[in-house]
């Protein structure tokens, strides 16, 4: 770094993104992505917008929270759009916690909440997932603090039940209970029907993976009014443009054809299905998912072998390097083809390496 970096930042370790090579084609299976492209509307409607790119996109994004509105069953000053939903959170951090209301969430999770958390100045506690992998609901019972949940999980990818969540809720009601619902379209149930009970729950979604618009940059949250309000103070005081005018069009026209995504996702979730039974039979131990990812070790491989020897081979994984995950690698969902790809070339792999 340079000498004029603050010093305040010393510390800050960045997140580290999914690798993005360049350098020859790769079945990409690192970064979570949709396998299947935008529905004809979303790329109608993006080209038809091309030429209203000399004006500002409306900060408000009233015509897509409308549209969100009818979706999700809640009034439109129940939510707010934002820049994907690191976005959100990253707001709803600075909004919620501090040093009287510190951050708490799991050890492993997405590894973006460490981050907001150290660049915000906010202090926060890693609570260790059980044996299993599984978030245990009741160490957040009666915390007293903003707890962060993924629900699924990254990068296991495990569930957990709405009824937790909402003991969760009900435990803390000075602090507000964020749920990061990335996944949720692929097997989960969502917090949403929860906020009209509740008005320290606030559920945090993206249009990054089941609607396929993860270069789109559209995330969102849904709250109670008062919780949206605040976390609009923070965007105005930000930047209040924060949604551009293609990414607006293409989010109102992927909800208009919601079919299509719905759709998607099942078949998604069926080729889930069919990975887990081929790396089954090849001896990999596979944590239940219900995200648009497997977390899987193999008995034979270490996880940063054959995250590598797969990388050698064009086929692209997410490798961790914590100790206590250190041997699993996170693998997107795809095409079944590409998944018939992933699974030819670890058999290629373990005929090189005689097992």
């Amino acid at each position: 770094m340079s000498k004029f970096f603050t010093n305040r930042l010393n510390n800050l370790v960045p997140y580290t993104p999914g690798e993005q090579p360049q350098d020859k084609k790769y079945v990409k299976l690192n970064t979570n992505e949709s396998p299947f492209p935008p529905s004809k509307g979303v790329l109608d409607a993006v080209s038809n917008e091309v030429d209203n790119l000399k004006l500002y996109s409306d900060p408000e994004c009233v015509v897509l929270r409308d549209k969100m509105s009818e979706i999700y069953g809640v009034e439109p000053d129940w939510i707010i759009m934002n820049n994907g939903s690191d976005e959100t959170l990253n707001f709803a951090f600075i909004a919620f916690a501090d040093d009287n209301s510190p951050l708490v969430f799991p050890d492993i999770t997405y590894g973006f909440y460490p981050v907001f958390a150290e660049i915000n100045h906010i202090p926060y506690e890693e609570i260790p997932l059980s044996d299993d992998f599984s978030i245990n609901h009741e160490d957040y019972i009666g915390v007293n603090k903003t707890v962060v949940i993924a629900n699924p999980n990254a990068p296991t990818g495990k569930f957990m039940p709405l009824s937790h969540i909402e003991a969760i809720v009900k435990s803390n009601p000075d602090n507000v209970i964020i749920i990061d619902e990335a996944y949720v379209d692929f097997g989960g149930e969502s917090a949403v029907s929860l906020v009209k009970k509740y008005d320290n729950l606030l559920v945090v979604g993206t249009f990054s993976k089941s609607r396929s618009m993860a270069g789109a940059r559209l995330g969102f949250g849904i709250g109670n009014p008062n919780l949206i309000a605040d976390i609009n103070t923070i965007k105005y005081s930000t930047n209040p443009y924060n949604i551009n005018r293609l990414t607006a069009i293409a989010g109102v026209s992927a909800l208009v054809e919601q079919d299509y995504y719905d759709k998607n996702c099942e078949t998604i979730i069926k080729n889930r299905e069919w990975t887990v039974s081929a790396l089954t039979d090849l001896g990999f131990e596979i944590i239940p998912s219900k995200a648009n990812f497997v977390f899987a070790k193999s008995g034979e491989i270490e996880g940063e072998k054959l995250y590598l020897s797969l990388k050698e081979k064009g086929v692209l994984v997410r490798h961790f390097t914590k100790e206590r995950i250190k041997d699993y690698n996170r693998i997107t969902i795809g095409t079944l083809e590409q998944m018939q790809i992933l699974i030819d070339k670890i058999k290629e792999i373990k005929g090189e390496m005689g097992l």
